[in-house]
């Protein structure tokens, strides 16, 4: 789950600590949202479009919010509601996986965006590719083979539409990283939910069928969607930007990578997803995160490298 972050500083120890607690309760709470999609009655349109009004209600009850969006020039606003769009759309996609197929399936879809990064991200950004990028996609793909041997037929559907959320999901990553050092982060996904929500009401409004779609739900699935959006949304967005104060982008990175993990072990639990899924699934699980694992780590030993270079010239 992506959104817009400072630049950060190593601070000391005991900070660096509670930053990695903030952050990993964080990526846990984002674990959590599959397992809403599922429980929430809704269709994925209009539970997209409720999480991204409320939660944009909550950031913008938010001081620094507001300020923030003040100062904005024409030109951020548009990026940030291009943005907000491309979110919503991914977000759209991805519930939409969540009901065709599970929780867990759905999850590690996510989990392949580093493939669609480093196959399509050099044309977004206009750059050119890396091997060593492109090798860990091509260490994705087995992964996503077992997935695919693992769930039932009826799946496979849900399976596509789910990698092709994690597709979209790429464009939006370009957008925030132009986004990241020029819009104070709390006012950009303020924007970015906001402006996600109205692009689904107009969806919503020309398609076909029901008139009330927007209405308010009730019940059971009005408390799950304030649990969504503001425990699960709007929160971890502010645990993410606190925890950035402490802890290094590499840190971040590993973190965020577990929230497949998470969710899927959350799902088995919760849901009993498993009775669903063969032993391949787990397994393409294991070579799909662990790939994803490996990107940062590898960075983080190139970087230690330069480091030690450095000091022997000195």
């Amino acid at each position: 789950m992506s959104i817009s972050s400072p630049v950060t500083t190593t601070s000391p120890e005991p900070l660096a600590a509670r930053g990695y607690v903030l952050m990993h309760a964080c990526v846990l709470l984002f674990g959590f949202t599959p397992i809403m999609g599922r429980l929430i009655t809704l269709d994925a349109l209009p539970l997209v479009w409720w999480r991204m009004a409320l939660a944009a209600v909550a950031l913008l009850s938010l001081p620094a919010s507001w300020r923030g969006i003040r100062k904005l020039s024409p030109r951020l606003l548009a990026l940030c509601c291009a943005a907000g769009v491309v979110l919503a759309t991914s977000w759209a996609l991805f519930y939409l996986a969540v009901k065709l197929t599970n929780a867990s399936v759905a999850a590690v879809c996510l989990g392949t965006a580093p493939l669609f990064v480093a196959v399509f991200g050099p044309v977004v950004m206009r750059r050119p590719w890396k091997r060593s990028d492109l090798g860990l996609a091509a260490a994705i793909v087995p992964g996503v083979a077992l997935v695919v041997g693992g769930i039932p037929p009826d799946m496979y559907l849900g399976l596509g539409v789910g990698l092709l959320s994690a597709a979209v999901l790429i464009v939006f990553s370009g957008l925030n990283k132009v986004l990241a050092n020029r819009v104070h982060p709390l006012s950009a996904t303020c924007i970015e939910m906001g402006a996600g929500a109205a692009f689904l009401a107009a969806v919503l409004f020309l398609l076909p069928g029901d008139d009330a779609v927007l209405t308010v739900p009730h019940g059971r699935d009005l408390v799950l969607l304030l649990v969504f959006a503001i425990a699960l949304t709007a929160l971890p967005i502010a645990m993410m930007l606190a925890a950035l104060r402490h802890i290094s982008v590499f840190a971040q990175q590993m973190a965020v990578n577990l929230e497949p993990v998470y969710a899927v072990l959350l799902a088995v639990p919760l849901l009993g997803e498993q009775r669903q899924l063969g032993p391949l699934f787990y397994l393409g699980v294991l070579v799909i995160v662990g790939t994803v694992m490996a990107e940062p780590a590898m960075y983080w030993l190139r970087a230690g490298r330069r480091r030690g270079r450095s000091k022997k010239r000195v």
